[in-house]
């Protein structure tokens, strides 16, 4: 089977070319979240790879786990995937997607892994800080990871700030290895 990102890549660019012609950058993202979820949970997973389930219950499943986020060319697009077996796929292809939009509308989502709760002061801060280093809007998700002992992690795409004890100390075990 080729690569994901590969099988992913056209289904996300046709419906972003849907979502910016009709103005609806928003109810897609939604629509390909949910369906993304549904597409991880680990049953769904298994039922995809049972070739003994059609591609029509298959879309069915989805159209039901999905309920009243999806429109008619939402559901269609979950049809059309089901035909060419790339449900599986829809987690590739909602990042893919959040990916072109954010490109589109400017804008950037980014992660800040902390030990403990960040302030509203300081994700304040580090939005600023962000927006301006990359010239653009930041969405900022924070979460709390103790595994980090101290410290913060910044992701914004490739963009890394590895603030971390847990990441000095790894630095530090390399340089005294090497």
């Amino acid at each position: 089977m080729a690569d994901i990102s590969t099988l992913a890549r056209p289904y996300a660019k046709a419906v972003f070319e849907l979502a910016q012609a009709e103005g609806r950058f928003e109810d897609w993202q939604k629509m390909l979240d949910t369906l993304a979820a549904v597409a991880a949970n680990e049953d769904i997973q298994f039922m995809l790879k049972d070739p003994r389930v059609s591609t029509e219950v298959q879309a069915e499943v989805f159209l039901k786990a999905a309920g009243d986020v999806l429109d008619a060319k939402g559901a269609n697009f979950v049809r059309v995937l089901a035909k060419y077996r790339r449900l599986a796929v829809l987690p590739a292809i909602a990042e893919d997607y959040t990916a072109l939009r954010a490109d589109a509308e400017n804008s950037v989502q980014a992660e800040l892994r902390t030990a403990v709760e960040a302030s509203d002061a300081q994700v304040a801060a580090i939005k600023a800080a962000l927006a301006k280093r990359l010239g653009r809007d930041v969405e900022l998700k924070t979460s709390v990871d103790a595994s980090i002992v101290g410290g913060a992690i910044v992701r914004a795409g490739d963009f890394v700030i590895d603030d971390s004890v847990q990441g000095k100390l790894e630095r530090l075990a390399v340089r005294i290895a090497s």
